[in-house]
């Protein structure tokens, strides 16, 4: 984790050296919850994040953490910020 970046938040799907990482921004998350939330087909999701069809977006949904998408964005950030500074203050230690 660089100081400058905060904390990065990534979903890995697949394996070896053809596995992708998304990292999972405010517009990732805005996405995922416009597909939870309407007819958003498995396809459109793909292709909104880049991915090659819907398998590869049925892994992203599954892997990612479900609170991330249900948490409301200012309280995300908000969340986020506070971890960033107790790890800054050595208060919290990541494993």
């Amino acid at each position: 984790m660089a100081e400058d970046e905060g904390i990065v938040l990534v979903v890995r799907i697949g394996e070896g050296e053809n596995a992708k990482e998304i990292e999972l921004t405010e517009e990732v998350l805005r996405k995922v919850r416009v597909y939870l939330r309407t007819e958003y087909s498995l396809e459109k999701l793909a292709e909104e994040l880049g991915l090659d069809g819907w398998e590869e977006a049925y892994e992203f949904v599954k892997k990612m953490p479900a609170w991330l998408v249900w948490i409301p964005p200012t309280l995300l950030r908000y969340k986020m910020k506070m971890i960033e500074e107790k790890l800054k203050n050595n208060e919290l230690q990541l494993k």
